[in-house]
């Protein structure tokens, strides 16, 4: 059964308690603030709070979703109230009928019935874009196109250190989550049994009602929308496929993930019922700084120290990098704030090949001197005085 249906009867906003104009990040800090207080961890043996666990969830898996979005605030502005719940079309099909002023018009015109010269557009074709109906026109939607509902995205975060997010690694996550139940491997149905097809709906999902001049369909009660029954439900799930338990996944980080980044694991996700497919999990990659290096895209900065001497005589000096150190050789008379590059020693691309790894050099001044250093000091400001030099000619001019 397309998802839409199901929207009409569910307020996704209130599940989150935020308004229908919230924006993204607020959608996003309430569902973690909900998802945290109604985790079946801290909730064990509630199913009041893991039932709204599983609706904040679906909520944020919709509301989070840009198109989802789009889709599902559209839905529910054109059947706003649920006076046409879950419809797939009206059953007048070109009859003409007179309205209360006086004229003629016809139910076909109105919902885009198909006619010669028809172009397409009309309700039918919202009606049939909102419901997967084929074209529109009002058609019932064949039981091919009948599914269970697909399982609900799921997102969970990780923190690294800054060297893991640079250059990839694999992380544990235990996840508790609806999965498919073990048992049933997901059917609802006893092991060595077999769902079968609703006779009351024929396994389309819904049925039909006349009130009036117009043709409404509903999801089916005896099968609830599912298109399919269940003689002997596993005694596991009870019939529904699924089963909250806790499981543990490897993730595979990739080299180069920078803060904030989220991976997209298909098929990760929560379980869909009777065995549709599950949804895709998100994490969330968090990246703890680190206390040598900096990134600015694929380039690795780190800041080299060297003294006076150093800088001024030029020296070879031992640079740390990811995965060691290397030597950069620091040219005579360097001045302070000036950035080495070193090709290729930076973060790994994803295309192949890396960064470049950035040294700026810092001057660094002895805190304390003993009497001899001080005295050479003092020599070689005199020999820099009679050189001529000046670091402030010019300067303040």
């Amino acid at each position: 059964m397309a998802p839409q249906r199901e929207w009409l009867e569910k307020d996704f906003y209130k599940d989150l308690g935020v308004a229908s104009d919230a924006s993204s990040d607020e959608i996003r800090k309430s569902y973690r603030k909900l998802a945290r207080e109604l985790h079946p961890d801290a909730n064990p043996n509630d199913s009041a709070a893991e039932d709204r666990f599983k609706r904040v969830s679906e909520a944020h898996s919709v509301l989070s979703d840009p198109e989802k979005r789009k889709e599902y605030d559209e839905t529910r502005a054109a059947f706003a109230g649920g006076r046409f719940r879950g419809g797939s079309g009206f059953g007048g099909g070109g009859t003409t009928y007179t309205s209360g002023g006086g004229g003629d018009f016809n139910i076909g015109d109105l919902f885009g019935n198909a006619g010669a010269g028809d172009a397409g557009g009309g309700l039918g074709d919202l009606f049939g874009d909102l419901f997967g109906g084929g074209g529109g026109r009002g058609s019932r939607p064949s039981t091919s196109t009948s599914r269970p509902r697909r399982g609900n995205d799921l997102e969970s975060e990780t923190t690294l250190s800054f060297r893991d997010a640079a250059l990839g690694t694999t992380v544990s996550l235990a996840l508790t989550s609806p999965s498919p139940c073990t048992k049933c491997h997901g059917s609802g149905a006893k092991p060595g049994t077999s769902p079968r097809v609703c006779p009351t709906c024929n396994g389309s999902g819904f049925v039909s009602r006349n009130q009036g001049a117009f043709g409404f369909s509903e999801p089916c009660q005896d099968c609830q929308g599912t298109g399919s029954r269940i003689d002997d439900p596993c005694d596991d799930c009870s019939g529904s496929g699924v089963l909250v338990r806790t499981r543990t996944i490897n993730v595979r980080v990739p080299a180069g993930v920078e803060d904030g980044q989220r991976i997209r694991l298909a098929g990760q996700g929560e379980a869909g019922m009777r065995g549709a497919p599950s949804g895709d999990l998100y994490v969330v990659v968090h990246v703890r700084p680190d206390k040598i290096f900096t990134r600015t895209g694929n380039d690795l900065k780190v800041q080299l120290p060297l003294t006076i001497s150093e800088m001024v005589l030029g020296a070879t000096i031992s640079v740390p990098t990811l995965d060691g150190t290397v030597g950069v050789k620091i040219p005579a008379n360097t001045s302070d704030g000036r950035t080495l590059r070193v090709r290729g020693r930076g973060v790994p691309k994803r295309s192949g090949g890396a960064g470049d790894l950035l040294v700026t050099v810092k001057v660094a001044v002895p805190p304390k001197l003993d009497d001899e250093a001080v005295e050479a000091m003092k020599k070689y400001a005199e020999a820099e005085k009679a050189s001529g030099f000046d670091p402030r000619a010019g300067w303040g001019a």
